[in-house]
Order: C-alpha cells, then structure tokens, then sequence
C-alpha cells in the first residue's frame, strides 16, 4: 500500500494486521530514506540504529517469503521514502495499491509534526511516478483509494478493495483494540498518538488551521496530482 504521510495509512496496517491470515509491516524503507536525505524526523537516529538501512538488503526481505506463514502480507509504504533515481523494479512482483488524501489535510498535519515540507514531502509525485509504472508494467490502473471515502464507508471500501487484489473481506478489518501494536516501527510514539487512541475508522473531519504562504505554495503545486489520482480512484 503506497501512501502519502499523515493520511490514514496507519489506521488501514492495523485493519489488515487484525487479519489472522496477515502479516504486516511497516514503513520499511524508512531508515533508508533518513539516511539518504538527512531528514531531520523526529527519532531519526533511533530508526537508522533499530532498522535495515541498506536498500538491497529491504527490497531481497520485502520480495521473499512471507513472514510467519501467513498467505498476505501487507507492506505499509511511504512514497516519498522512494528516492527519484531509484529502479523500482521490484515492486513488479508485488500487489500495488494507493492510498491518497487531499493534500490540504495532508499538509495542516504534517505542519504540526516537522517543518521539513516540500511537494516530495506529500509524497504525491513519488505516487504518480509509481502508479504509471505499475500501470505499465501491468496493463491496468492499479486500486486507489480516498482516505475520506474510506472514512465514510470502511465497509464498502476495504470490501473493494479485499476484491480488487483478490481476497476475502474480513470484518475484523472493521475495528481493533486501542493502544499500539506489535506491528508499529520505533517512531510510532512521534507519528501515532491519535490512532493508538482509536478503535477502528473513525467518520472524517474537517481539519481546521490556516496554511501558511509557503505551504498554500506547495498545496498549489500539489492539487493536480492529487486530482490526478483521485480521477482514476476505486468509487464506493
């Protein structure tokens, strides 16, 4: 699942790790990507001490078996965690899906965590570049999905998309216990606070605050790619 940052991309690895025929992981090519740019993240340090920092070693785990025997493996993915020279080749093996969000939410929430913001921050030209290769490479527009029609309708949603990579709907992808999971990396006592106080999707909210001139700038920027995607989304 290829996302964004500050979307609910975390809300969906806890609905798929609830799974009992499901292994998840996340962000695996995080460390990589903080010490490949030196972005100062909260907890950078601690991220590139705990995880596998060497990209070929990632890419040969996340293309192996699946781990504990399990017959899914959700890949929680960050797009702007893939660097824009990279061949990204590997991922043809895998089930692609996306997972967007108006990037004037996506925006006001990262504002309130660091001030390293640029367009590459949204993660949104990363996941145009990764949609068409996907796309090319398989003949088909791959599942995207809006976080706040997921919101809206978990339900109708998450049985799309279990159908659009073909698997089975589970309704224990509806709700989990609140508090962290054996699944969060390291940096989730940065990033996670509001879905560890969570129990399953909650119905979505208008996010208030006000941009400032260099963030309206990137949301400018930001707009037609999101539109972009949005067009071509899985519709409830």
């Amino acid at each position: 699942m290829w996302s964004g940052p500050r979307n609910i991309s975390t809300a969906m690895m806890y609905a798929f790790d609830n799974r009992l025929d499901c292994h998840a992981t996340d962000e695996p090519l995080y460390a990589n990507f903080l010490m490949s740019t030196g972005t100062q993240h909260p907890g950078a340090h601690e991220v590139m001490r705990e995880y596998e920092t060497d990209l070929e070693q990632v890419i040969s785990q996340l293309t192996g078996p699946i781990p504990r025997g399990k017959t899914i493996w959700y890949q929680k993915h960050m797009c702007h965690h893939v660097m824009d020279d990279s061949d990204i080749s590997w991922i043809d093996g895998l089930t692609n899906c996306f997972l967007i969000r108006d990037p004037r939410e996506v925006l006001l929430s990262l504002s309130k965590i660091t001030d390293s913001i640029d367009l590459r921050s949204t993660g949104l030209p990363q996941q145009i570049r990764i949609m068409e290769h996907v796309t090319k490479e398989s003949g088909f527009i791959p599942p995207i999905l809006d976080s706040k029609e997921i919101l809206e309708n978990p339900r109708a949603l998450l049985g799309e998309l279990c159908d659009s990579v073909g698997i089975n709907f589970d309704h224990k992808m509806l709700s989990w216990e609140p508090g962290p999971r054996d699944c969060d990396g390291v940096w989730a006592e940065h990033w996670y606070s509001s879905v560890w106080s969570s129990s399953g999707f909650a119905p979505p909210s208008i996010r208030e605050g006000e941009l400032s001139p260099h963030l309206s700038g990137v949301l400018e920027e930001a707009m037609p790619l999101y539109q972009k995607l949005r067009e071509i989304r899985v519709r409830p």
